[in-house]
Parts: structure tokens; sequence; C-alpha cells
């Protein structure tokens, strides 16, 4: 059974920066093209940013270009979401997913998990 677990959240004031993790189970990352998502409150969720199987292409939502990096770590088996200049904006739960569609960033549903609270104080 696939679980994904994103860890690294948490509060922080606007400018600073944060880093979160994807961990899966079942789910080699190296195999696979993955995507973050964040939801705000009272807001649908939204696309972040992609990664391609090999890591060399990627892929961010305008809000976040310039300001966020995805990466992976394939040895490890972890992705990651560099933030950095966060703004109040920012604050949301983020979740990763597995992305069946590069150009629509379908995901496949069901294997969403918890996401990791950031919020950004001005």
């Amino acid at each position: 059974q696939v679980q994904l677990v994103e860890s690294g959240g948490g509060l922080v004031q606007a400018g600073t920066s944060l880093r979160l993790s994807c961990a899966a189970s079942e789910v080699t990352f190296s195999t696979v093209m993955m995507g973050w998502f964040r939801q705000a409150p009272g807001k649908e969720r939204e696309f972040v940013a992609a990664i391609s199987v090999s890591g060399r292409n990627t892929a961010y939502a305008d809000a976040v270009k310039g300001r966020f990096t995805i990466s992976k770590d394939n040895a490890k088996n972890l992705v990651y979401l560099q933030m950095n200049g966060l703004k109040p904006e920012d604050t949301a739960i983020y979740f990763c997913n597995v992305l069946q569609s590069w150009s629509s960033r379908q995901v496949v549903s069901h294997y969403w998990g918890q996401g990791t609270q950031v919020t950004v104080s001005s």
C-alpha cells in the first residue's frame, strides 16, 4: 500500500526559507514523475511544482517560480521542495503526489497523504 508522507512544515516569518520532504513506501521516486501541491484555507488544492522521472525537467506555478525548487534524492528516495522568500500567501497545507500526466498535472488520487502545514507570518 502506497503511503506518501510529507514533513518539514512549520511557522515561519515572511522572507525566510523552509525545505519540505516527501517520503514514500512502495514508490521509487526515480521511476515516477512527482509533484508538490498546496491547499490554503477555503481554497482548492493547487499545483506548485513538478519534477520529471529523470529529475532533469521541472515546472512551477507562476506564484512560486524563482522562489521554490523541487528536487529528488534517488539514493534516499526523497523528494524535496526548497521554499525561499516565503510570503504570507504561501500559507497552506503542502502535499506531494505521483504525477500521471505532466501536462495536466493529474495525480494518483488515492495516494494523497496528510500533508505538512506551512504558515508564514507577516
